[in-house]
């Protein structure tokens, strides 16, 4: 119970309080990233903030990092935006992502392996796939500080459940359920390794449902599977995943006025947060063979 309501509270603070968190709507960006950075501290966490400018507007990806990670150069990182487009209050896009990567930064601070909780920024169009989107920045800056990933597990939409799940045409042949009660994970063939071993971890805790997904060419091939923040760490060459309920293809709500708190589904929430919990813990310590 304590679980559902801290998810329910998050939710609320951002898609309930605040609405929707873009840049040209006063603070609503700066509210959004101040209520992120006060979870993360109040769970532990040292939070960096990485500020940068955009159409003449400061916006920042947030880095909180638990004691035992803080002297690390390789770690792995769990990620989500904290952005919406404009005129959606945007409940599970993104702050289902949002609530359940702050659930795992309380429930990992006592994790020996060394990791990175990254709130982005500006992953919603106009920036989206541009210099200036928040996970791009971050991992330009990553390289430069000489850092690498070991897996960057990036929350893209994980609130939505339905009775029926729909999926494009190259995927409806493929045996994956007909109900949208699972959550995903979409890895690319570089990311292989790790995908499975995220997938395996979280099955054997079993609280939700998970299907995968590896796509060859880092997404190329099947451009829906790319539209999230971890594309900017396939593109480095990094294994990532997307871990989602599969967003527009089963939420109805999405980009909509009507992604709003009540229609998202915390006990689904909670069982993926229970999921990767077991599964991040399972990881082994990041090196040479790590993803």
């Amino acid at each position: 119970m304590e679980t559902l309501e801290r998810l329910r509270r998050d939710v609320a603070a951002l898609a309930g309080e605040i609405g929707p968190r873009t840049p040209w709507l006063g603070d609503s960006l700066a509210r959004a990233e101040a209520h992120v950075a006060g979870a993360l501290e109040a769970a532990g966490l040292a939070v960096e903030r990485r500020p940068y400018r955009f159409l003449g507007h400061e916006v920042a990806n947030l880095v909180g990092v638990p004691p035992p990670s803080r002297k690390s150069k390789q770690w792995y990182l769990v990620g989500a935006h904290y952005d919406t487009v404009a005129g959606t209050p945007g409940a599970d896009d993104n702050a289902s992502a949002v609530a359940v990567m702050l659930e795992l930064a309380r429930r990992l601070t006592d994790c020996p392996l060394p990791l990175r909780f990254v709130a982005f920024t500006l992953e919603e169009p106009p920036a989206f796939g541009t210099l200036w989107q928040g996970s791009r920045r971050f991992c330009r800056e990553m390289r430069r500080r000489g850092e690498r990933t070991a897996g960057a597990i990036v929350l893209e939409m994980v609130g939505f459940t339905a009775p029926v799940q729909p999926y494009p045409a190259v995927l409806r042949d493929r045996g994956y359920p007909a109900t949208g009660d699972f959550i995903g994970v979409v890895g690319d063939r570089r990311s292989r390794a790790f995908t499975e071993r995220l997938v395996e971890g979280m099955r054997k805790a079993g609280t939700v449902p998970v299907e995968s997904l590896v796509v060859p060419l880092r997404g190329w091939l099947l451009p829906i599977a790319r539209l999230s923040d971890h594309a900017s760490f396939w593109d480095r060459g990094w294994p990532a995943v997307m871990v989602t309920d599969t967003a527009f293809l089963r939420n109805p709500n999405y980009h909509r006025p009507t992604d709003t708190p009540d229609t998202l589904d915390y006990g689904f929430m909670a069982g993926v947060a229970h999921a990767l919990e077991g599964a991040i813990r399972s990881l082994p310590p990041p090196g040479p063979a790590a993803g």
